[in-house]
């Protein structure tokens, strides 16, 4: 009896469906375990007793499906018994190598649960207490369990589908159009498309998709008015890849370069600074958001030794500003900086793709002298997964060009491996809706915005609507859980509702109908005022109580 041995017992389908029973239990109390621990007592078969045990105590220690315990049961062949070394060391055995579950991101209920949202929330990079997540465990080797565990996966993902469609509902702050159906696309989620490396030279992967990508692309072209043979481009993971990428062409083309961008431009453009070490000089912006072109112009007369990077901005992210870019182009000739010495890439994530079919708007066009344009492909289009459109001219992209012969192509994109399906599902919908579908939606968008501007303003709410935006700029919600709900874009004290295509009237009259009667609630005591918003869009735009006497003086 002096050496240890593994022990190894074969249990018959009996015990199999027991030990089944009894991995379901969760021990919750001295009781709950005093009466598993009598039933084993009691059950006829000492070696199936031994399985149990270890099995309960597996359980009541928190093992997870998959550990050693567990999967030890299931390598034992034929009954055989493996002596274990004098010296064994039981330190050494890896007891659970998989992760526990993850509750509440490492928090505790208690903390989870602190002001039980009503403050503004707090973000802790590792921690934080709005997001939860759904456990992945071990499948079971038995064929009736992974039965079970399919239908428990079906489950989950029916609960998800619901939250979904509950979700789209009170979706109004980002500028996602929801409205789409691409059921006739579903056959082609059996296939592992991928677009790797340039998409005008074919690789040897030869499941792809570069003959739907290059007619997005040649769509994408006329509109911003290149000729085929005078323009490069790429179908994008998403919007932000689309300006790393122009930025980084302009980077190619001046490396010394200083890259310009205004306060409210994306985050991507700052993130594009730090990532290739570029000088960035950041320009102020007028209340509109719309870039400060004498403040521009400063900038670029204190640096006329370096090449211009420039940003502009076809819509900014909170305020929807379209920086003028012929405003622009004038500065940076009028402080000496010919055609040959600057490179602009205009962002075009959300209005890129609506101000073309805006008769009043002034045109984004290759015939002016700017380097690229972007676009994303899952907002104005209705994609539902990321993804973006990027052109340059054909001239830029040879610096970053590279030959790859584990593809046999050719790569100038950020990327490797690309979407394969996102072409696909962009070629489908410009198809469909084409340039005359696309001029409707974009009227309904601006029309449905200036219509919830106005009723904002009438019932006495601070707002602001750009000339060619449908973003809507209005006072925060007191409210973080309404903010949430409704799912509000949300800086200092302006939050905004981006109007897309699949936002109807009625649910701007939902929306509005809550916050009012909202509204009601957080100021009724006197104690709370609506926030000054002057700072943001304007004393003319501000409806505080000190604005709203300016203006309407008794």
């Amino acid at each position: 009896m002096g050496r240890s041995y593994k022990r190894r017992h074969v249990c018959g389908a009996r015990g199999r469906v027991l030990s089944r029973f009894y991995l379901s239990f969760n021990v919750h109390s001295p009781a709950h375990a005093l009466t598993i621990l009598l039933f084993l007592f009691f059950f006829p078969f000492s070696g199936f007793c031994c399985f149990s045990l270890r099995r309960f105590f597996c359980v009541a220690g928190n093992k997870m499906v998959g550990s050693i315990e567990a999967l030890n049961e299931d390598l034992r062949i034929n009954g055989a018994v493996e002596p274990l070394p004098e010296d064994f060391d039981a330190t050494v055995v890896i007891v659970d190598p998989v992760p526990s579950a993850i509750v509440h991101n490492g928090l505790g209920k208690v903390e989870a649960q602190i002001n039980k949202g009503k403050e503004r929330r707090e973000i802790v990079l590792g921690r934080n207490i709005h997001t939860t997540c759904l456990e992945v465990t071990e499948p079971e080797a038995d064929d009736d369990v992974t039965g079970d565990r399919e239908a428990d996966m079906a489950s989950v993902l029916a609960r998800y589908k619901r939250a979904l469609t509950e979700r789209t509902k009170h979706h109004l702050g980002y500028p996602y159009n929801l409205d789409f159906d691409y059921g006739a696309l579903s056959q082609l989620q059996h296939f592992s498309i991928n677009n790797l490396g340039d998409p005008f030279i074919e690789s040897n992967y030869g499941v792809h998709s570069r003959q739907f990508e290059v007619g997005v692309l040649d769509w994408f072209a006329r509109l911003w008015e290149l000729e085929k043979n005078e323009y490069w481009g790429y179908i994008t993971n998403c919007g932000t890849e689309g300006n790393l990428h122009g930025i980084l062409v302009g980077r190619e083309v001046f490396p010394d370069g200083i890259l310009y961008a205004s306060r409210e431009s994306h985050y991507s453009v700052f993130k594009a600074a730090r990532m290739y070490r570029m000088e960035c000089k950041k320009i102020d912006t007028l209340w509109s958001g719309e870039i400060d072109c004498d403040d521009f112009k400063a900038k670029l007369l204190s640096h006329q030794d370096k090449p211009a990077i420039v940003n502009v901005n076809i819509g900014t992210t909170v305020k929807g500003a379209v920086d003028d870019l012929d405003l622009v182009i004038k500065k940076l000739e009028e402080a000496g900086f010919s055609h040959d010495r600057f490179y602009i890439h205009c962002d075009g994530a959300l209005f890129g793709l609506m101000m073309p079919f805006v008769k009043r708007a002034p045109k984004v066009t290759f015939k002016k002298p700017i380097g690229s344009v972007s676009v994303s492909g899952h907002k104005f289009v209705g994609c539902p997964m990321p993804c973006g459109v990027q052109i340059t001219r054909l001239e830029y992209v040879n610096a970053l060009s590279r030959d790859v012969e584990y593809l046999a192509s050719r790569d100038a994109t950020i990327m490797g491996s690309r979407n394969g399906h996102a072409p696909i599902f962009l070629w489908y919908t410009l198809n469909r809706k084409g340039y005359r579908g696309f001029q409707k939606e974009v009227q309904k968008c601006l029309r449905n915005a200036h219509y919830f501007k106005d009723r904002l303003v009438e019932a006495g709410i601070g707002a602001m609507l750009n000339e060619l935006s449908s973003t809507v700029v209005f006072e925060r919600p007191h409210d973080e859980d309404f903010i949430r709900k409704w799912q509000l874009a949300c800086k200092g004290n302006i939050a905004h509702v981006v109007v897309m295509p699949n936002i109807t009237i009625e649910k701007l009259d939902d929306f509005l109908n809550e916050l009012l009667q909202k509204r009601a609630t957080w100021f009724q005591d006197g104690k709370d005022q609506p926030y000054c918003i002057s700072s943001d869009v304007g004393e003319k735009n501000c409806l505080c109580a000190k604005h709203k006497k300016l203006q309407h003086p008794i």
